[in-house]
């Protein structure tokens, strides 16, 4: 009897998945629990198994298709069996009919002794507004014929104006690369001769397109960066107390293995319940307080930034945040972290010290309204008392959202994840919060 395996629901906050690549093709037997295809959401990757064995009668999807979860995606049975009725009916995306859209006119500076790159080819659609005659006449005397133009004649009208600008703007390309170009072969915006002109060699530079994953980072820090006020705050903590306690933690067998960044961490929360301002997100012109801190920490994995959420984190001592953070991080490195643990921070750090950072600007994740930075721990020149000494320190970055968080609230709170992380063998002594 024929089964179908069906898209799953891979938490609560996805409502469709990409197929990212086909292990069985049609006709080919399967195991029940053999994987049979992989899938991606926006922030990682699962596998779907088969659940009987069989063979795959058919898979309903093209590679790069979003597909809604509860979809059937491939059918296992017997040969000959009929599939019909598990066929969805729904149209099937590809990645090009996914991504298409217009290309943007390029702004490269001229170099004169080149030809614009022209984008023709039965391959190429060209611009659909219709030419003035003297329009018409400059791109079959220049051979220029762009897809997109922004025509400002009466109606749309792209006019001989308008030409000649996006021509002059447009990268110069040698004639060996041109006729290349014409035969269908891809320019790329720049090549690497005089002034950017585009060489023949340019044109065999192979092109990667980049993970699902890649593009959902890219499109949310330029929403990141266009939709907020970004400023950032930089201070310093003395870290002498950080590393007597990791110092201890690491010489005691009977407690969990606490690095700085669990520490650090946790002095965040901390500081978080004191100036709750700053756990909130900004969303439709609305402040809403955070219920709970939920604390986002940057992973660095095999297929790009993630953010695993540790919920309630409040509620959690340093050993129990530390663990949980462990969980997770292995959890996104092996690829099998739930989409709803990398969903409904509230508050978010990323630590780049122990890649000897001393100082950087860490983006916002809207709608959170700050995040922290943690860089190097390095040695600081201090004056106490009227004599100068020198002692560890430990970088602090935070960035905020000027549209809720003013600069004097940001410094202040800063200033209690100071307080926290000087005075943390305090709050977490070993034996007792720990």
């Amino acid at each position: 009897m024929a089964v179908a395996v069906e898209m799953p629901k891979l938490g609560n906050t996805v409502e469709e998945c990409l197929i990212a690549r086909w292990l069985k093709q049609e006709g080919q037997a399967v195991s029940a629990g053999e994987t049979v295809v992989e899938i991606e959401t926006d922030k990682t990757s699962f596998e779907v198994a088969a659940s009987v064995d069989g063979i795959v009668l058919a898979t309903f999807f093209e590679q790069g298709a979003l597909v809604p979860v509860f979809t059937p995606l491939f059918v296992i049975g017997n040969p000959g069996e009929s599939v019909e009725a598990f066929r969805p009916q729904l149209n099937k995306s590809t990645p090009a009919a996914d991504s298409a859209g217009p290309p943007a006119p390029s702004t490269l500076n001229a170099n004169p002794g080149g030809q614009p790159v022209a984008a023709t080819g039965d391959s190429l659609p060209h611009s659909s507004a219709p030419l003035s005659p003297r329009a018409r006449r400059f791109a079959e005397e220049h051979n220029f014929h762009p897809r997109v133009v922004n025509g400002s004649g009466p109606g749309g009208r792209v006019l001989e104006a308008d030409l000649r600008a996006l021509y002059h703007a447009s990268p110069r390309i040698s004639g060996a690369a041109n006729r290349r170009v014409q035969s269908g072969a891809a320019a790329p915006l720049e090549g690497s001769g005089i002034g950017g002109m585009i060489l023949s060699s340019d044109l065999d530079a192979p092109e990667t397109r980049i993970s699902s994953v890649r593009e959902k980072i890219a499109r949310r820090m330029r929403e990141s960066l266009s939709s907020t006020a970004q400023y950032t705050l930089h201070s310093s903590a003395d870290a002498r107390g950080l590393l007597r306690l990791r110092a201890r933690i690491k010489a005691s067998s009977a407690v969990p293995d606490i690095n700085i960044n669990d520490l650090v961490t946790f002095c965040t929360v901390r500081a978080l319940l004191e100036v709750p301002n700053l756990n909130a997100l900004f969303v439709d012109g609305k402040v809403h307080p955070g219920r709970g801190v939920h604390i986002g920490f940057a992973c660095d994995t095999p297929r790009g930034l993630l953010v695993p959420v540790v919920r309630n984190a409040q509620t959690l001592t340093v050993a129990a945040l530390a663990t949980r953070m462990k969980d997770l991080s292995d959890q996104a490195l092996q690829n099998k972290i739930s989409a709803d643990d990398l969903n409904g921070a509230t508050f978010t750090i990323s630590n780049l010290g122990g890649l000897g950072i001393e100082s950087f600007t860490p983006l916002l994740n809207p709608p959170q309204v700050a995040i922290l930075g943690v860089n190097a721990i390095q040695l600081k020149a201090v004056r106490r008392e009227g004599e100068v000494g020198f002692i560890d320190s430990i970088g602090l970055s935070l960035t905020l959202d000027h549209q809720i968080i003013d600069g004097a609230p940001g410094a202040r709170f800063l200033k209690v994840v100071r307080d926290k992380i000087e005075n943390v063998e305090q709050i977490c002594t070993i034996g007792s919060n720990l």
